[in-house]
């Protein structure tokens, strides 16, 4: 990895994030940043080139939306169209409904696409009945999706957005909405207790679907909330990557879909300071992370581990050692697991231990660094091999609405470090070593990074210093 160390990465050749695709930061909302990258397009067999209507829209009212869609976008100050949305939103919208299969990361509109085209199918008449269904892979993620349903909805004055999560539905009255996001899991017992009426769905959004339809992961799941619902119904997969096997399934779950994406090389978040510190051992990476508490401060900061009891132990230890941190994982009730989000988000708490319930979709726009205290693996014991696309979703946390962000990795062996230099090489990462003996260097190194977080495109951060 000596060789990736003498590199540097340089956020200027990035493509300018986003900003809109998520939530209000700080009670401000954000417009779209215009995007440099191209959008690739692949129409299904049955759309023909005579009808189609792929073109590139320079507005959101060219779409034929109802005004007080466009209202809700105007008060979100949605400008104009982001590239990916140019692309997608006029064959998501036509009619009659065609299935879609979109690779776009994170901070590119795809949120906003989803939800505008679930909003352009509800027939607001009908306010309890259900419409539109969103699923996600986490409870966190469901929230935020709704959230944003209601953003862009707001003038919609008979929209009902429900979430469709553990404890958050009625039992006796089960869903009352237009619009349901929810995980998979309860959204299957609600159809099989009779308390999701499913009968007029019109559309049927995945989010995150490469993890949604992995066949290790929610896939089963997912596969049978799809054979409960209508026929007809429309449906939209979303993703920041698809492997392989994963494409392959998601073009049989969603038949004929026309296809968007970007190239590969351009999914790497290189507007973040990708680094690494090589650790003596295993025993000092916890005393290493101590030693960076100062810098994660600064902003917020997320500590990525393996397993919920990591991150138990880790805030066992830091805290007894005098810092403050919080921890959330899938162990932790609902209503729990909302409020610490609900207090990250505030800024209320600076430092969140986590593991990969919150590697996907959330956004936290004061996040400057994420740590991967273990590298993201996969397979069997999750330990088989290096996990690119996890590392990604992670990363991504950071770096959020045109700012800059780092992301340090942890190494302490040969398997890890391994494991890194194999991810690093599978999106051609150029990563800055941090070196945990100079500690002077290395707070220079991320400070630099982090006190830059509102950089021109052009700041690169230097490894010289």
């Amino acid at each position: 990895m000596a060789d990736l160390a003498s590199r540097i990465t340089k956020p200027d050749e990035a493509p300018p994030v986003a900003a809109a695709e998520a939530l209000i930061d700080e009670g401000k909302s954000h417009g779209l940043v215009d995007s440099n990258y191209d959008v690739e397009v692949k129409l299904s067999d049955l759309q023909s080139d005579v009808d189609s209507p792929l073109y590139s829209v320079t507005s959101f009212e060219q779409l034929g939306l109802s005004k007080q869609i466009n209202d809700g976008l105007l008060a979100m100050n949605f400008k104009k169209p982001s590239k990916i949305q140019e692309k997608a939103l006029p064959l998501m919208v036509s009619n009659p409904p065609r299935n879609m299969i979109a690779q776009s990361q994170s901070g590119t509109g795809k949120t906003a696409a989803f939800v505008l085209t679930a909003l352009s199918r509800v027939d607001f008449s009908k306010p309890e009945q259900p419409q539109a269904l969103i699923l996600a892979p986490s409870r966190e993620l469901a929230r935020q999706i709704q959230a944003v349903v209601g953003m862009i909805g707001q003038f919609c004055k008979e929209l009902i957005v429900e979430a469709a999560i553990p404890g958050a539905v009625s039992r006796e009255l089960g869903v009352r909405a237009s619009v349901v996001v929810g995980t998979p899991g309860t959204v299957m017992d609600l159809i099989k207790r009779r308390q999701f009426d499913v009968s007029q769905l019109k559309v049927l959004v995945i989010d995150e679907a490469d993890n949604m339809l992995d066949q290790q992961g929610l896939g089963e799941q997912c596969a049978r909330v799809k054979g409960m619902l209508p026929k007809s119904i429309q449906i939209l997969l979303f993703s920041a990557t698809f492997p392989e096997k994963v494409m392959a399934y998601a073009e049989r779950y969603a038949p004929n879909a026309n296809q968007i994406k970007l190239q590969q090389q351009e999914l790497t978040v290189k507007g973040i300071s990708q680094m690494y510190m090589d650790c003596p051992d295993e025993q000092k990476k916890y005393d290493v992370l101590c030693q960076l508490y100062g810098l994660m401060t600064i902003g917020s900061s997320v500590i990525f581990v393996r397993t919920r009891e990591s991150a138990n132990e880790i805030q066992r230890r830091m805290e007894a050692d005098g810092h403050k941190v919080s921890v959330l994982h899938g162990a932790h009730e609902g209503a729990n697991r909302d409020t610490l989000l609900d207090d990250f988000r505030s800024g209320r708490s600076k430092v969140l231990i986590t593991t990969n319930v919150l590697a996907r979709g959330i956004d936290v726009s004061s996040v400057s660094m994420v740590i991967n205290y273990d590298i993201p693996m996969k397979g069997v014991g999750r330990d088989q091999e290096p996990d690119p696309e996890t590392y990604l979703h992670r990363i991504g946390r950071t770096g959020r609405f045109g700012r800059v962000g780092v992301s340090i990795s942890f190494v302490y062996d040969q398997k890890s470090f391994q494991a890194l230099s194999q991810i690093a090489e599978h999106y051609d990462i150029d990563l800055i070593q941090l070196s945990p003996d100079d500690w002077d260097m290395t707070e220079k190194k991320v400070q630099d990074v982090i006190k830059s977080s509102r950089a021109k495109p052009d700041y690169v951060p230097s490894a010289q210093h």
